[in-house]
């Protein structure tokens, strides 16, 4: 029972960590190993904003305008974390003296490269949405998952460039495999969830869940070259470039 207590409460951290969703105080959230977490937060996430796209079709919305609203609800959810990660990696990325990245996305000012980067990507996400037809629940859970098992595989996989920052701390508690393993079952259980409430559809399922880890696996993989390692920016630029990649993914295969 005890064990069962911390682990809620670890989860309750996880959401107010990676989420602007308030978390009362009295809960005590546990804010240790809460990356192992992180892709469970992401299908309550998708779930929501599936939720609320499902509510926009029945109120009439058209297609174009519920897309828009569920980008924002988006990001009001995550109270911008990940994109705001995103533009600080776009700006250090852009110069071109390697020496000077990681100061140049230590600068709360946002660049001209970090606004392009997340006005790109917001419009990806609004024109994949508006390209699924049918109510895109699965899609948008499946894709907020994989963009933050990315993350996990960051952390898990190569060193953290700063020594504080918001980042450093998931670095420093996450023990290895076991937490790994945990984050990787969110996703095991999702895909074998819908391959048994689907089961036609099991190949097209595993198709994009080989996509998915492939993706956010390369994203992190791609930043730790060009930076050496990662830092908290890195993975909210994960986390989002996942996220959007995944979306279009859907979109040509028609799976949602």
């Amino acid at each position: 029972m005890l064990l069962l207590k911390y682990l809620i409460r670890q989860y309750l951290g996880a959401i107010a960590f990676y989420t602007a969703i308030p978390i009362p105080t009295r809960w005590n959230p546990e804010f240790n190993q809460i990356a192992r977490w992180s892709p469970l937060v992401g299908l309550m996430i998708g779930g929501i904003l599936g939720g609320m796209a499902l509510v926009f079709q029945l109120l009439g919305i058209p297609v174009l305008t519920r897309s828009v609203l569920v980008v924002i609800l988006w990001m009001l959810i995550t109270g911008g974390l990940h994109l705001d990660g995103l533009m600080d990696t776009a700006d250090g990325l852009a110069v071109m003296d390697r020496s000077r990245r990681l100061a140049v996305m230590a600068d709360s000012h946002s660049g001209a490269f970090g606004v392009m980067a997340a006005i790109a990507l917001v419009v990806l996400k609004i024109a994949a949405l508006s390209e699924i037809a049918v109510s895109p629940l699965v899609a948008l859970m499946t894709v907020a998952a994989w963009g933050r098992w990315g993350q996990v595989v960051a952390i898990a996989c190569y060193p953290y460039l700063k020594p504080t920052g918001k980042g450093a701390f998931h670095k420093a508690s996450l023990k290895l495999p076991q937490d790994l393993l945990l984050a990787s079952s969110w996703l095991i259980l999702w895909s074998g969830g819908q391959c048994w409430l689907f089961p036609h559809h099991w190949l097209a399922i595993g198709l994009v869940a080989g996509i998915g880890a492939a993706i956010g696996g390369a994203v992190g993989a791609w930043l730790n070259r060009q930076l050496g390692g990662q830092t908290g920016d890195t993975y909210g630029a994960i986390v989002e470039v996942t996220e959007t990649l995944l979306l279009c993914v859907f979109t040509v295969l028609k799976l949602a």
